[in-house]
């Protein structure tokens, strides 16, 4: 890769990009579309954020984020094997969303937490089963809440003490 990295006196640096006309043709609808004011600050956000995403999906620390799952319900024991994925790591998936597109495709939207790396690995399981047709683990730097906190469960106990 030829890095031809020139600084100006903004800090900026500059390299040159070569595209094929059909995705020169997108960028430059993307850029009218989302009012950007240039190519450059196009490319510089999407590289910005393809930056970021692996980064975060890479680190230890706990994030929150999304795993996106577009599938073949048809295909044989799909459904199952994602389930049991989902219930191996109990701990980490929070909730999940299941749309059915049509009769035999499926967008199935789980909400993740723990650390960058683990949520990775949970996410290269699901989406190289046989039959998903696409998808993508998006994280956060970020962590819930916790839904139950020790408190709460210490007061339900005491309340299920008395009731007895």
């Amino acid at each position: 890769m030829k890095h031809d990295n020139k600084e100006d006196k903004a800090g900026v640096g500059r390299i040159s990009v070569s595209l094929p006309a059909a995705l020169l043709e997108d960028l430059d609808r993307l850029v009218i579309q989302r009012g950007y004011n240039s190519r450059s600050q196009a490319i510089a956000e999407v590289v910005h954020a393809q930056v970021v995403d692996s980064r975060n999906a890479l680190d230890d620390d706990v994030m929150v984020g999304t795993i996106t799952l577009h599938y073949d319900r048809s295909v044989r024991g799909l459904q199952t094997r994602l389930a049991d994925l989902q219930y191996q790591h109990i701990d980490e998936v929070i909730s999940s969303l299941h749309v059915q597109l049509s009769q035999a495709q499926v967008l199935e939207v789980l909400l993740v937490q723990g650390r960058g790396s683990r949520l990775q690995e949970i996410a290269q399981r699901m989406l190289t089963c046989r039959g998903v047709l696409g998808g993508r683990l998006q994280v956060h730097a970020a962590a819930m809440p916790p839904v139950q906190t020790p408190a709460t469960r210490s007061r339900t106990t005491r309340t299920q003490k008395r009731v007895k």
